[in-house]
C-alpha cells in the first residue's frame, strides 16, 4: 500500500462529499436540540409551515433530487409532515447517505451514472459537481434558518450552546 504524504492536499471529491455530510450533521444537531414542544407549532403566517413540515420538506426534496438526478439509487421512503423528531432524524440520515452516493458519483469522472443534477422537473439540468452541492447545502441552510427563527418566534429559542454546536465544524470532521 502506498504511503500517503502528511502534507498532501486533501482529495477534492472527498472534501465535497464530506461537506454535505457535515451539512447533515448540522441538521442532526438542530433536530436533537429543538424543544419537542415547538415541533408541531405553527407560526403566525397563513402559509407558515410547522418545524416538522420543514424537516419533512428537506428530506422529500432530497428524494426528488435523487429521483431526477440518480434514478438508479434506491429512494428513501417519503416523510410525512406530521412526523416525529425521531422519524425526521432517521429519514434525513438515510436521504443524506443516498445524496452522498449521488454526489460522489457526480464528481467522479469515471462515473457516467449521475452526469447531471436536476433540481426540479421544470429546471434545466446542471453539471453534477461542486455547484450542485453548493445549491443543496444552501437550500438546507435556508430552511435551518427558518427553523431557528420559527422556534425563537414561538418562544423556544435555541440556547447559545446549541447554536455554537451548529457552527463548530471542526468537531464534526
Amino acid at each position: 500500500m502506498p504511503r500517503v504524504k502528511m502534507d498532501a492536499p486533501p482529495d477534492p471529491v472527498c472534501e465535497v462529499v464530506r461537506s454535505f455530510a457535515i451539512n447533515e450533521q448540522i441538521n442532526q444537531v438542530l433536530l436533537e436540540r429543538l424543544d419537542p414542544a415547538v415541533w408541531q407549532a405553527k407560526g403566525s403566517g397563513t402559509r407558515s409551515r410547522t418545524i416538522a413540515a420543514i424537516f419533512a420538506h428537506l428530506h422529500n426534496i432530497r428524494r426528488k433530487w435523487i429521483r431526477l438526478s440518480a434514478p438508479h439509487l434506491k429512494l428513501p421512503a417519503l416523510l410525512d409532515r406530521g412526523c416525529t423528531q425521531r422519524q425526521a432524524s432517521k429519514a434525513l440520515a438515510v436521504s443524506a447517505a443516498r445524496c452522498g452516493e449521488m454526489i460522489e458519483e457526480a464528481l467522479c469522472s469515471a462515473s457516467e451514472r449521475a452526469p447531471s443534477f436536476v433540481r426540479d422537473g421544470w429546471a434545466r439540468p446542471w453539471p453534477g459537481g461542486p455547484m450542485m452541492v453548493a445549491y443543496m447545502i444552501t437550500h438546507e441552510a435556508h430552511h435551518r434558518g427558518q427553523v431557528c427563527m420559527l422556534a425563537h418566534q414561538l418562544g423556544f429559542p435555541l440556547s447559545g450552546a446549541s447554536t455554537s454546536a451548529m457552527w463548530n465544524w471542526e468537531r464534526m470532521f
